[in-house]
């Protein structure tokens, strides 16, 4: 990788990550792995094109709040609505961490049918896929945590960004939407 993207570097650590444990799922024959991404704040619902041509299904999370019409309505397109689009809601605005994750196990286990199960969660998508596994654990073969948050010492990933060891960029204040992730509860996991 010359220039590596954001996307790139999250596909190889996937395949790299994820696919190096697959050939220990044991599986029955014929059945095909599926890989299940869960991106975070910034992503889209996305497989890897990697993965599949390797054998494997892959599909991303639709994320409530995350998808094409949520984030580019018509107010977005050429020509732009400037006055519509700043008084717009944000699409993320009301939506939890408790959102993302049935989104997830509503994945899963519409997949879990078709054979092995990779929960792959990326970010913040970390946060969702901790949840996740906790209510369907019987459905998730592999879980990998890609560069992303495994809530388990404290409450939330806005606890974990508010710990000396974070960036001081995020310590002064979070982006606009994040703190609507935290679960209802208050726990990531």
């Amino acid at each position: 990788m010359n220039n590596p993207t954001r996307r790139s570097v999250f596909q190889a650590a996937a395949v790299a990550g994820a696919g190096a444990g697959v050939d220990a799922i044991a599986r029955p024959r014929g059945r095909v792995t599926t890989f299940v991404f869960v991106t975070g704040a910034n992503g889209v619902a996305m497989g890897d094109p990697e993965l599949t041509l390797r054998g494997h299904r892959t599909v991303g999370v639709e994320l409530p709040g995350h998808g094409p019409a949520e984030q580019f309505g018509l107010a977005y397109q050429a020509p732009q609505d400037l006055g519509t689009l700043a008084a717009a809601p944000s699409p993320v605005s009301g939506v939890t961490l408790d959102d993302y994750v049935e989104a997830t196990v509503n994945v899963v286990r519409r997949v879990a049918a078709h054979g092995p199960v990779v929960l792959v969660g990326g970010s913040l998508g970390g946060a969702a896929v901790t949840k996740a596994v906790d209510e369907v654990p019987h459905l998730i073969d592999r879980l990998v945590y890609d560069t992303a948050f495994c809530c388990t010492g404290l409450r939330s990933p806005a606890a974990y960004l508010d710990t000396p060891e974070a960036p001081r960029a995020w310590r002064r204040g979070w982006p606009p939407g994040w703190s609507a992730t935290r679960s209802r509860s208050g726990r990531c996991g």
